[in-house]
């Protein structure tokens, strides 16, 4: 063989350095802040560098645990959201929860080119692709002792007690130690513990090996002995385990005379990352306004009221996580109540599934059927149902108790209600036993409303029967006020009975407390995109606006005030007497009945009887006619066109 001449040698470096060096050249790298975090919601700032040729499309998966399959990611996040990541470098801040699990970060290369149709999320965007990976983290996690967290309270219907429930890795014995100041938390209860498998789950993807996590080890306990009108102050876990922060509530005072709860439904949760569904951010602003009115109240003592579509996770187990640590910041507080939606439980097999209910109860509770929300909650009451599979007894679906001046009962609407069953028995056999001199307000809540002026067509079916079967027993009772969600809106309705006004309870639907996805409200005859404006009279306040309600009762009076996210202030408000006369139930309009006429049962301005509305109809009629007198023709033209409805203004900003 002769060897290299200078030449051919020159060639082969040159080859060498532009066809292999390009090949072997550095990776791009990806750093971590920290490898160990110490509470839920610390943060770990992910760093990269040498990302060539950076896409629009690249991202950031985030997997826990760290060994779960490439596509099984719990979260993502685009590159470009880092404000240097055309440079190829760049830097993402990301607060995570413990999960009991160890993560990982890896970041992934993606083109328009790769975009798979078929693999989106729950708002039909495209899911990422995991075909490149770029670059991964060393493991990271929390660190050893940190304690149990998710701690929410609850009561238990039973006086001087107080439910305290938390989340741990760990099924070892935990307790609680709670007293009159944070430095003598000498009395200790202990804590039962259970937990639930992913051969409970019923359907995907709550069964499968994307939506399904470890849920960890669920702490129930109850403080006993409470002097009623004390601040408490109580921390759980346990010397091998580590202990939670050091939180406070007051407990209930029956001699208080006064009730207050903050009340909402269909709040979610936000995720500081994407994932496959869509979360609720404006969950957030909801938790804060409401942890501001419960700093306000001092040593007052209050409860929450969450009244169906508690966390959406929809069978993908982190986001229950995230929505417990989301509220902890109140539900350590206050004790936190809530009643059954379809997006906790609804499912294919569901076992009542009556054949006028065929195309209500879908699959919206992502396969859980039911079993996070029973076994991360214990409300008062043994209420349960079987679920006809493996999956343990469906609980928490109706429920009552007293809480100041004011009775609570919850529903399950989604469980059967009809006559003849349990849950009619007993809401038949509770609402006749109340005593109403010790509460002298009655408070019905359910989720699926059964009065509403949104298009919600799908769930006509369910109105009709409630309508049917309940409305009866509340208004022969005299229920002062009843609550639903499910419609992500605010409306409140005039004392109603069998669609007129005059008397029954009050209804409003609450569920405007995170979900975004806004139903329209009953649309125009001739204009079926557009809403009916003045709406219908039974319909007193209609409100697009985030927010929750808040309610202040004393013996004489009960007041239910909607209190918006964008400003935090009152934007409707209306009074109950204890006599049952509704007051300041303010009505804005004057509208027809189903027949034709004006309806003579609504209200005043200031909630007097409108008893002289002849008077100003007429009024406005001998007014039209002296304009008409003066304008000549045309004018009174075009006013009648206005009185015989054949035009109806449409209302583009809601009151707010």
């Amino acid at each position: 063989m002769n060897p290299p001449t200078p030449l051919s040698s020159f060639f082969t470096f040159i080859f060498f350095f532009l066809f292999i060096t390009p090949s072997i050249s550095n990776p791009p790298s990806l750093s971590l802040s920290t490898p160990s975090l110490s509470r839920s919601n610390n943060s770990v700032i992910v760093t990269w560098t040498g990302v060539d040729s950076p896409s629009q499309l690249d991202w950031l998966g985030i997997y826990s645990p760290p060994d779960s399959s490439l596509r099984n990611f719990i979260g993502y996040l685009y590159l470009n959201t880092s404000p240097t990541w055309q440079s190829g470098s760049g830097s993402i801040t990301i607060p995570l929860i413990n999960l009991r699990s160890n993560y990982k970060i890896r970041i992934f290369r993606w083109t328009e080119s790769e975009i798979v149709p078929t693999r989106l999320d729950h708002d039909h965007n495209p899911l990422p692709q995991p075909k490149h990976l770029l670059a991964e983290t060393e493991e990271f996690g929390f660190g050893s002792g940190h304690g149990p967290d998710q701690v929410h309270l609850a009561l238990t219907g039973e006086r001087g007690e107080m439910r305290v429930m938390f989340v741990s890795g760990s099924g070892g014995e935990s307790v609680v130690r709670y007293g009159l100041s944070s430095g003598q938390m000498d009395r200790v209860v202990r804590a039962r513990v259970g937990r639930y498998e992913r051969e409970d789950m019923c359907d995907a993807p709550a069964n499968t090996s994307i939506g399904w996590r470890d849920p960890g080890f669920i702490h129930d306990g109850v403080m006993v002995g409470l002097e009623g009108g004390k601040r408490y102050f109580y921390k759980v876990g346990s010397d091998a385990e580590g202990w939670s922060n050091t939180y406070s509530f007051v407990s209930p005072d029956e001699s208080s005379g006064e009730t207050i709860a903050f009340l909402y439904g269909d709040m979610g949760t936000s995720t500081p990352y994407n994932t496959y569904i869509r979360t609720q951010e404006e969950s957030i602003s909801t938790i804060n306004w409401i942890a501001r009115d419960i700093e306000a109240l001092g040593d007052k003592p209050a409860l929450i009221s969450h009244i169906g579509d508690i966390s959406y996770a929809r069978g993908y187990s982190w986001v229950w996580d995230h929505f417990f640590n989301q509220i902890e910041p109140v539900a350590s507080k206050v004790p936190y109540h809530v009643c059954i939606g379809n997006h906790e439980y609804d499912w294919p097999l569901q076992p009542w599934k009556p054949d006028w209910a065929m195309y209500i109860y879908a699959k919206d509770g992502g396969g859980e059927c039911g079993v996070p929300y029973s076994l991360k909650f214990n409300m008062p009451g043994n209420s349960s149902e079987l679920t006809g599979s493996r999956a343990p007894p469906t609980r928490n679906l109706y429920y009552s108790f007293d809480f100041g001046v004011v009775h609570f009962v919850y529903l399950s609407t989604e469980t059967n209600f009809l006559k003849g069953s349990k849950q009619y028995e007993f809401l038949k056999k509770d609402l006749e036993s109340v005593d109403r001199v010790k509460t002298p307000f009655v408070v019905v809540q359910g989720h699926r409303p059964m009065y509403t002026t949104s298009n919600e067509v799908r769930d006509a079916p369910i109105r009709e029967k409630m309508l049917e079967h309940l409305e009866p027993l509340l208004v022969d009772n005299k229920v002062n006020l009843a609550l639903w969600g499910h419609v992500h809106r605010y409306e409140r309705f005039c004392p109603i009975n069998n669609f007129k006004c005059g008397s029954g309870p009050v209804h409003v639907v609450i569920g405007m407390a995170g979900a975004d996805w806004q139903p329209m409200w009953e649309p125009r005859s001739n204009h079926q995109d557009m809403p009916v404006y003045p709406q219908p009279a039974r319909s007193i306040y209609r409100g697009g606006e985030f927010g929750y309600t808040k309610l202040v009762a004393n013996r004489g009076k009960l007041t239910l005030t909607y209190i918006g996210n964008h400003d935090g202030k009152m934007h409707d408000s209306v009074e109950i007497l204890a006599t049952g006369e509704v007051v300041n139930g303010k009505i804005t309009i004057l509208t027809t009945n189903n027949e034709g006429g004006v309806r003579d049962d609504i209200k005043g301005k200031e909630g007097k009887r409108s008893y002289l509305w002849y008077v100003e109809v007429g009024g406005v009629i001998l007014f039209s006619v002296l304009v008409g007198f003066f304008l000549g023709f045309m004018s009174r033209a075009k006013k009648e066109v206005v009185t015989n409805k054949e035009w109806i203004p449409l209302k583009t900003i809601e009151e707010a």
